[in-house]
């Protein structure tokens, strides 16, 4: 948010009432705000990979299998489970971190093509999601 606020200084009020009138539970709200603002740490763009690299060794030494359950992050520490959220259908898994990525700026997290295709992000390629601590 930091990012964005420190671009688009402008954009801070309006932000700023969005969030409010998004956890009030009133009209403007909607449950897939709800649920970022709620006990998300982090939302943004997700994509899938794999292609390619089937088999090779992943930053945290594992082998990469495309279909498990895993994820890539730039800072969450290897092991750390987490829970991606489709914000557009709803969707939800639980993956990983056994990798670093996504080297995109404008993404926040590279899925393996198992989960992505439990998300319904596969076809298009990514997908606005929230990121969400498990225990």
């Amino acid at each position: 948010m930091k990012n964005i606020l420190a671009r688009a200084p402008l954009l801070a009020p309006l932000l700023l009432v969005a969030a409010c009138n998004t956890t009030s539970g009133g009209p403007a709200s909607t449950g897939s705000v709800s649920q970022v603002a709620d006990k998300a740490f982090q939302a943004g763009t997700a994509s899938w990979y794999g292609p390619g690299f089937h088999g090779r060794r992943t930053a945290s030494g594992e082998r990469f299998n495309s279909l498990a359950m895993t994820a890539a992050h730039r800072s969450l520490p290897f092991g750390t489970k987490v829970r991606v959220v489709n914000e557009k259908n709803g969707r939800s898994v639980v993956v990983t971190v056994n990798d670093r990525g996504p080297f995109s700026r404008r993404r926040i997290i590279d899925l393996a093509k198992g989960p992505a295709q439990e998300l319904g992000l596969t076809s298009s390629g990514t997908a606005y999601v929230s990121l969400h601590r498990v225990d």
